[in-house]
């Protein structure tokens, strides 16, 4: 498998996908699998190509059906000249795949592509269902990719039961991470209200900064959680903060307040709301708040695919792999919402988002023989 997976993250990291662009990667991808029997479904949401891609019964409704998720949009990648290599060039020096998306994750999705390629034509009748869902908006908004198409499945019934996601998971070695599970994240953008006036005169105004420290203090040093065995515990940052006209004498009328939480499965997201509400009312402050929540927690724990992703990881990398929960968000967290078991890995990802990122052309090819056996672990007749 190895060389058609380098050749095919060749061609796609040679396409400039900056999110939400596709630039043809998809269609590509398509017309593989289109060959070899799957059945192509193009689910557009708003300036978002996504496609669902599947092989298995007819009906759909073939069990059980285990997805394999990636994207094909990438981040901007900044000062060209700062690189070694073009971005879009995908040179291969010294064993190393270079180019934007290399790592995050044209290099993983071709893999994946690979993979259920060559596991289809090794066994045409196996049980279940083989899904790729592909979205071009995981970098950007994440508003009309795999979310929507979420929506758009579980509005037809349409079950997955395990998910394999391709980001980057391994963090020092490769394979030396498995994530089974994502923290949750939401964002408050608050706005104190105070009286704007001469700061000379501060007995005909209310500066928002003085009146809020306390309760900056308080919402700063609470301790939500203290984590599980899954999930450190919950952590809040202040993101962005600002008062003030600029002048040097005048007392600002309005503090303004972003700040962050990443939350495990001790706290619920209504929760915090209702917590961070209590702290502002305790301290008598005027204020309003919006929330945007980025997605929920969600955990694997030990199931069928976990087991499998552990025993396959450890067979092909020659290492023993640990559960993890840590890092960002993932569109894991919009599949994990159909109740599938989801599970995230791919290769290094020391260079993601970074000047001359890269990914280890052996470590790709092992990507390809890993999620090639979880397929057979889980799918294969007898």
């Amino acid at each position: 498998m190895k060389n058609k997976i380098i050749s095919l993250a060749q061609n796609l990291i040679r396409r400039d996908s900056i999110s939400p662009q596709d630039k043809g990667c998809q269609q590509e991808i398509a017309q593989r699998l289109e060959k070899l029997g799957f059945d192509i479904e193009w689910l557009p949401f708003g300036d978002t190509l996504n496609l669902w891609a599947t092989h298995g019964t007819e009906n759909g409704k073939a069990e059980p059906c285990i997805v394999f998720a990636g994207h094909t949009d990438v981040v901007p990648v900044g000062d060209e000249s700062q690189w070694a290599y073009p971005p879009f060039s995908a040179e291969i020096v010294d064993g190393m795949l270079y180019g934007r998306g290399a790592a995050d994750m044209k290099g993983s999705l071709s893999a994946l592509v690979v993979a259920a390629e060559t596991f289809v034509q090794h066994y045409p009748n196996h049980k279940g269902k083989v899904a790729l869902l592909i979205t071009s908006d995981e970098e950007a908004a994440a508003k009309d990719g795999t979310v929507k198409v979420v929506e758009t499945l579980m509005a037809r019934n349409e079950a997955v039961h395990y998910a394999v996601v391709g980001e980057p998971s391994s963090s020092k070695v490769f394979g030396d991470v498995i994530k089974n599970g994502r923290r949750g994240s939401i964002t408050a953008d608050l706005y104190i209200e105070g009286v704007q006036g001469h700061v000379a005169y501060p007995h005909l105004a209310e500066n928002p900064v003085h009146t809020s420290l306390g309760f900056l203090t308080e919402l700063t040093t609470y301790q939500w959680d203290k984590g599980n065995e899954f999930f450190p515990p919950t952590s809040l940052q202040i993101a962005n903060i600002k008062a003030g006209t600029g002048s040097n004498n005048v007392i600002p009328g309005e503090l303004y307040v972003q700040f962050n939480l990443r939350y495990c499965t001790e706290v619920t997201d209504e929760i915090i709301k209702t917590k961070v509400a209590e702290m502002l009312e305790k301290h008598g402050l005027k204020y309003r708040i919006s929330w945007n929540l980025s997605g929920k927690p969600f955990l694997a724990g030990n199931g069928k695919l976990v087991e499998a992703a552990l025993q396959v990881v450890e067979n092909v990398a020659k290492i023993t792999p640990r559960l993890d929960t840590g890092g960002g968000t993932s569109d894991g967290r919009f599949i994990a919402l159909m109740g599938a078991e989801v599970v995230e890995f791919g290769p290094l990802n020391t260079t993601i988002h970074k000047v001359n990122e890269c990914v280890s052309v052996d470590d790709l090819a092992h990507c390809g023989e890993i999620y090639y056996q979880i397929l057979e672990k889980l799918l294969a007749t007898a």
